[in-house]
This record gives structure tokens, sequence and C-alpha cells, in this order.
């Protein structure tokens, strides 16, 4: 229990401290853009570090996944979502948000864990903004966006914990409900 709020009082600390860096940075919606949309970057990294571009997201659900190295509530489940992963690549796809002190940390926790997906740019203006749009107040926070980069939820967390692979369903499900298919 005092580990989990440390961890959450040092990510506020260095999420605040980032967006306190950003003068002029806005998140205000353009005209049209409905309030759930997220927009991705165009460039991604693997866990070798090398850039990928964001169209390999396309068509999926994504986890936006907020973590860091140095966050033990973050060691238990990253091994659970990589696991939730490999089972259900197909539609389902990770992108890392870390809150790591450097790229280098990123890096090594992305090999350490065996992370199959990409991350955003360590402390990037993107990944900056993902954490302010998404209202990231702890780690881990695992925000699921539909493949139109709309929010599905952000109880990832709970979801794969609780429901496992069921999870995937569930957020077809409401997917679904918010564009009226079912």
């Amino acid at each position: 229990m005092l580990m989990n709020l440390k961890c959450r009082y040092l990510s506020i600390i260095a999420i605040t401290v980032s967006l306190a860096l950003l003068p002029g940075v806005s998140t205000a919606k353009s005209k049209g853009e409905k309030a759930s949309k997220v927009f991705l970057p165009d460039e991604l990294l693997d866990a070798a570090g090398k850039a990928v571009s964001g169209d390999t997201l396309s068509g999926k659900y994504v986890g936006l996944y907020f973590s860091a190295s140095w966050c033990p509530p973050c060691r238990t489940f990253t091994p659970k979502l990589v696991e939730f992963h490999k089972a259900n690549k197909e539609k389902f796809e990770v992108l890392l948000v870390s809150a790591d002190n450097s790229e280098k940390a990123q890096a090594n926790y992305m090999k350490k864990y065996m992370m199959p997906w990409l991350a955003v740019k360590h402390q990037s203006i993107a990944a900056n903004l993902l954490v302010k749009k998404m209202e990231v107040s702890g780690i881990p926070f695992l925000v699921i966006l539909g493949p139109d980069g709309s929010v599905v939820t952000k109880d990832g967390r709970d979801d794969v914990n609780s429901m496992g692979n069921k999870a995937l369903l569930k957020w077809k499900s409401t997917q679904d409900e918010k564009l009226g298919l079912k």
C-alpha cells in the first residue's frame, strides 16, 4: 500500500514537472473534434529505439500504457499485459508512455520485460500531451482506444486483471454501443 502511494506521488510530481516545462502547448480540440478522440504521434519507437510508423496501429484497439520501471505495481502488471498482448495481437496493440527517468531506463524496461510493443519517445511533447489528455494521476494506467482512436475505457488495467482475454470482447461491445452498432 505504501509503495503504491509512493508510485502515485512520484508519478504525479514527474507529470506536473513535465507539463510545467511545456508552456504554450495546448490540448484544445479543433473544430468538430470529439472530446474523446486521441491522435497518436506519427513516429513511434520499437524496443530497440528504432523509429516505426504510427500506421502500424491502424485498425486495432490500442492500450496506452502509462508505466515506469521504478514502479513496483507496474512491474507486477507488465507481465500480465505482455501475455494479454500475445493472446490478442491480431486486434490489440500496446503503446508505452513511460514515466521513467531516462531514455535508457525506458529501453531497459522494455527489454527486461520483453515488451513486444511500441513506445512514444521518452519525455516528448507527444508523451506529455497524452499524459495530460488522459488525466493520468498514477501508474500503472491503461487507457483503451478503439480502432477509430476514441477512448473506450480508462479502466483497462482492471479489465485485464479481472477478465483476462475476455476484456477485448468487453471493449468491442462498449465501442459498438458508442458507435450505435448495438
